[in-house]
Order: structure tokens, then C-alpha cells, then sequence
């Protein structure tokens, strides 16, 4: 397979009135085609700020993308380019389906002139043109009555239909990378399902890859082919769905797992919650980062960063348990 994506030590700060926010610290990672990687944590831990790097739509003002970072897309740095560059990259190559479906469409616009506005710029087309692609796309997503709904506006759609607008939207170009960011948030269950199924449908009959981040672990083990564990800004454990799910290797990955609610869950019982909070980026711990939270930590663990551990060929951890003269530790998962 070919990769198309390629982010090597991609380390991202913000200047705030306190100091210097480390989001992420130096994580590297490949894409390849006709994949979805998903990228998992807690709220905070650098999953959005590393996907809005690729496409360098950080605020200019108080981000700063380091000079080490490389973000390489198709041979070329992503990093190096000019705004009038990366208008040729976001959208056409890369898109990009947002949080918040309400507050990323403009209220003020139609749904079919903001398309419109996109396949004129990035695919050159004419109005007609557009308007016949823009009922295409609409039928692609299966939203009904395409040629009446393109000329409404966001607030007379639901919030299901403004997803699948937004997917519209990113697919308009044709990417070769689509970028999900949390994309049935605020979504019911049955809606969650059909957004989803939707991506899969669109990636196999586009040939996309794509970079799914959520917090959301059933949709993950459901929809994913690769998995990285991010916390703290870095990247703590990595490999294929069977990999995480069968055989967890980082405390960290237990505890999102164990917060999991299976069918077995009984339900009066409390859900599995991390005790503590993340450490606090503006002084980023010098040893693992999730030493201070973890019930196994050793004196190691709060002094130096853990080497990578490679288990195999697709599962990689960053984590001194591995180490030879670790004790040695079963996973919880293998008692529930």
C-alpha cells in the first residue's frame, strides 16, 4: 500500500498569557491508502490540534508549529507551503469533516451556494455544472429531495443532515485524505451508526484514507483499521484494532478500555473512571506522562520517558513495563 501521509515528530505549542503550552510533543505517525486511522484519548489530550496541523489551520497568531516538525503529503512538506499553496491542498487533497457541523456552516449561506463555492474554486466548474454535482454529492449522502434542500439553510436541517452536509462538503473535491473529527459528536446512536457507515461506504467507492478521531471506542473497534493512544501530546501506544483491543499493552489503554460499557455491564453499577487529571502542558512531566494517574508506576516511570517497545510488527508502546526488569504485571482486562 502506499502511504499517502507521513507526519514525522510534529511538535505544537500555543503562547498564552501563562507560558508556553506543549499540545503535542514529538508524535509521528504514516497514513496509508484506503485506510481509517483512528486516533483516541481523553478531551485535551492533542488529537484536533494534530489534525487541524496537517492542514496548518491553527490560529497564526498565538500557535507555533516547531521547525523539526515535517507533515509530508504525497513527497512534499506540508509545512513548507505558501497560503496560496495550501489552497491547492485543503479540500482538494485533504479534507476535513469539523466538530461542530452548526458553528463550521455559515447561517447566512445557502447549503447549496456554500458548496457551489468550493467546486468552483478548487474543480474550476460553472453553475450549472455545480449545481448538477451539488445534487450528486446530496444524493451521495442520502439526504432526500436534493433539489429542493440545496436551497436551504443550515438551521432548517437537522443535526444528522448538517453532518452529512459537512461530509458533502469534504467529499466535494474528491480527497485523497479525509480528516473526521469527532464526527458523531451530539449525534443519537441510530444517527452515529448511518454517519459512519456512510464514511466506509464513501472510502471504499473513493479510495480515501482516513484519519478518524474520537473518543468514542465502539465506533473505533467498528470502523478502524490502526489505532494510536494519544495522552499528554504524545502517542503512548499504536497498532491494528486487534492489537488494542486483544492485546493492550499501556495502563493508560486498559483504563480507556475499562471505562468501556459492555453487555455485561450491570446497570446500576458505576462506569470505570481515571482518577486524577492530566498533567498540565505548560510544564510537561519529564517521565511518562501518565505516571502521576498510573496504579503500576514505578520511580522510573516519574523521572525518564519510556523508550518504544516493539511487541510487533503493527504494535508498538511506549511504556516501562515492557522492560526486562519490570515487574511483571497482568492486564486487567484479561479479569473482567
Amino acid at each position: 500500500m502506499k502511504k499517502l501521509l507521513e507526519v514525522k515528530n510534529l511538535k505544537v505549542s500555543f503562547h498564552t498569557y501563562a507560558g508556553e503550552v506543549k499540545a503535542v510533543r514529538g508524535i509521528s505517525f504514516d497514513l496509508e491508502e484506503g485506510e481509517t486511522l483512528a486516533i483516541v484519548g481523553e478531551s485535551g489530550s492533542g488529537k484536533s490540534i494534530t489534525a487541524k496541523s496537517i492542514m496548518k489551520l491553527l490560529p497564526k497568531d498565538i500557535s507555533d508549529i516547531k521547525e523539526e516538525s515535517e507533515i509530508d503529503f504525497n513527497g512534499t512538506n506540508v509545512l513548507k507551503l505558501s497560503d496560496k499553496e495550501l489552497q491547492k491542498v485543503r479540500g482538494k487533497e485533504i479534507g476535513m469533516i469539523f466538530q461542530d457541523p452548526m458553528t463550521s456552516l455559515n447561517p447566512t449561506m445557502k447549503i447549496g451556494k456554500q458548496i457551489e463555492e468550493v467546486l468552483k474554486i478548487h474543480r474550476g466548474l460553472n453553475k450549472l455544472e455545480s449545481k448538477e454535482e451539488i445534487i450528486r454529492l446530496l444524493k451521495l449522502v442520502n439526504i432526500p429531495n436534493p433539489e429542493k434542500r440545496l436551497n436551504q439553510y443550515p438551521f432548517e436541517f437537522s443535526g444528522g443532515m448538517r453532518q452529512r452536509m459537512m461530509i458533502a462538503m469534504a467529499l466535494a473535491c474528491r480527497p485523497k485524505v479525509l480528516i473526521a473529527d469527532e464526527p458523531t459528536t451530539a449525534l443519537d446512536v441510530t444517527i452515529q451508526a448511518q454517519i459512519m457507515d456512510l464514511i466506509d461506504k464513501l472510502k471504499v467507492q473513493m479510495g480515501t484514507a482516513v484519519i478518524l478521531i474520537t473518543h468514542d471506542l465502539g465506533v473505533v473497534f467498528e470502523h478502524a483499521d490502526k489505532i494510536q493512544v494519544m495522552y499528554a501530546g504524545v502517542i503512548v501506544e499504536r497498532g491494528t484494532v486487534k492489537d488494542i483491543f486483544k492485546n493492550a499493552k499501556h495502563p493508560y489503554t486498559w483504563a480507556l478500555l475499562k471505562s468501556m460499557p459492555t453487555l455485561d455491564t450491570e446497570h446500576k453499577g458505576e462506569l470505570y473512571s481515571i482518577s486524577g487529571t492530566p498533567p498540565d502542558l505548560l510544564n510537561p512531566p519529564t517521565g511518562c506522562p501518565f505516571a502521576a494517574r498510573c496504579e503500576y508506576a514505578m520511580e522510573v516511570c516519574k523521572e525518564q520517558r519510556p523508550e518504544e517497545t516493539v511487541i510487533s510488527d503493527t504494535h508498538k508502546v511506549d511504556c516501562w513495563l515492557m522492560h526486562e526488569y519490570a515487574p511483571k504485571v497482568k492486564s486487567p482486562l484479561e479479569e473482567v
